[in-house]
């Protein structure tokens, strides 16, 4: 369990709720499904399509406890606790960690009633209502928790699922449940399994969590180890980017990135999870923090004759676990007033530590490069895409006039895109941008833009 977290100021902010994106068939695409299944000794609900499959588990905190894409499988279960449950009352304070994916109040802490103490309550270990809102093209099903007294908070969350993309989209939403105003800020928590995945007893050596540093943060190096060493061996920031290479050691730490996105690498695998939401600038987050990475592992502790010691690494009291955590800003909160969070998940493919940025289309891994002589370009890159379609380069003169459009290839999630390919150029291009449209022709945005030149050069 996280240690808490101090006491905040806080701040009214106001509600983003994005249009879901426009979805449409593909050549590829199916109806998306909902169906009971029992997983893991749970009863859960499974909301599919053909590029990922949800399993949610009602009964604990209204859990998404796993997402798989292609056939692999992204998050933590507790072993400890498959097909158990344990209410609130059972659990007499303690915290029940079944693992998945949920949503939590911050500030934590156990300094006063604006403090959430993270133990066992109906917002993380209740009985959730499982309400199917929507099915076909687009899957929606809602997650409805009980009002929770000690916070005055209920939560809900609604998730979306199209038919042509693995896109997965949550609509979080914050009801004040009191009669009084509270102020509270709301957090997306994403367990990923770091076990080896050849050997489970093992930890996988080669996982990486990446974000954006604010080059203005308040924090020093643009991050903070709230909990655990400073110089942890897992922090490697490069390049303007935070990466975090997984090491079996017990750390928080916090960033006070404003991309508004964090990217979760299997290396070992090649999968990848991108976790977006929207960063919201002027107002207050939680000790400054929108985004917190985690790491669950032993710890260095004093005894009781100040001497230190490591604490456990049996498995089944400090298991393979990494939480990927986005904040929302504080709000407060009228009675009956809510507040919505909205976030989207992409699974995509990517190597491990080589990460350059995250666009709307995808994960750039090795930036675009353009090479020109005799009348070609020679491009090449490395990425991994969010929506199935084909990658178009636009050509462009020196006054910014679009000159030609040439299909590359096309492309689709599951796999690892490589771009090695000459094209036709006249020496009058001066620019070079790779775009996704997907299967229903809508652009998605860039890959990647870069300028040319008529020599031998590579830029």
């Amino acid at each position: 369990m996280k240690q808490p977290i101090g006491k905040w100021l806080m701040a009214t902010v106001m509600t983003f709720s994005p249009l879901l994106a426009q979805q449409s068939a593909s050549h590829t695409a199916s109806p998306c499904t909902i169906r009971a299944v029992e997983f893991d000794g749970w009863h859960g609900e499974e909301v599919a399509n053909n590029w990922v499959r949800l399993t949610f588990v009602p009964q604990l905190g209204g859990r998404l406890m796993q997402v798989a894409f292609n056939g692999h499988n992204y998050l933590f279960v507790n072993p400890v606790y498959k097909g158990k449950y344990i209410s609130p009352d059972e659990a007499d304070g303690r915290w029940i960690n079944y693992g998945g994916d949920k949503i939590w109040p911050l500030p934590e802490g156990n300094d006063d009633e604006q403090h959430w103490n993270g133990a066992s309550t109906a917002l993380d270990d209740g009985m959730y209502t499982f309400t199917i809102l929507s099915q076909s093209p687009k899957c929606t099903v809602r997650l409805e928790g009980s009002p929770d007294k000690p916070t005055g908070l209920q939560y809900t969350r609604e998730i979306t699922l199209g038919s042509d993309s693995p896109e997965i989209f949550f609509h979080a939403i914050t009801k004040n449940i009191s009669g009084h105003s509270i102020a509270w800020a709301v957090q997306s928590v994403s367990q990923y399994d770091l076990s080896d995945p050849n050997d489970p007893k093992r930890y996988n050596h080669d996982f990486w969590a990446f974000a954006v540093l604010n080059p203005s943060s308040a924090y020093l190096n643009g991050y903070h180890v709230y909990d655990g060493f400073a110089t942890d061996p897992s922090f490697k920031p490069s390049g303007g980017l935070f990466r975090l290479n997984w090491k079996y050691l017990e750390n928080e730490v916090w960033l006070d990135s404003t991309a508004g996105w964090v990217a979760l690498v299997d290396g070992a695998t090649h999968y990848a999870m991108v976790e977006k939401t929207k960063y919201f600038a002027g107002v207050n987050y939680p000790g400054k923090a929108t985004v917190i990475f985690y790491k669950n592992g032993p710890s260095v502790r004093m005894n009781k004759d100040g001497m230190p010691f490591l604490t456990s690494s049996k498995l089944d009291e400090t298991p393979y676990y990494m939480e990927a955590e986005m904040n929302s800003p504080m709000a407060v909160l009228a009675p009956g007033q809510t507040y919505t969070m909205d976030s989207q998940w992409f699974p995509t493919r990517a190597s491990h530590d080589s990460i350059a940025t995250v666009t709307e289309a995808g994960v750039v891994i090795k930036p675009l490069t353009a090479a020109s002589a005799a009348g070609n370009v020679e491009l090449s890159g490395s990425f991994g895409v969010f929506f199935p379609g084909e990658l178009r380069a636009y050509l462009y003169d020196t006054d910014g006039s679009e000159k030609n459009e040439v299909l590359l290839q096309t492309v689709s999630p599951q796999d690892a895109i490589e771009i090695h390919q000459t094209i036709p150029a006249t020496p009058a291009i001066a620019r070079i941008a790779i775009h996704l449209i997907d299967s229903s022709g809508l652009d998605r945005g860039t890959l990647g833009e870069i300028p040319v030149n008529t020599g031998d050069e590579q830029r």
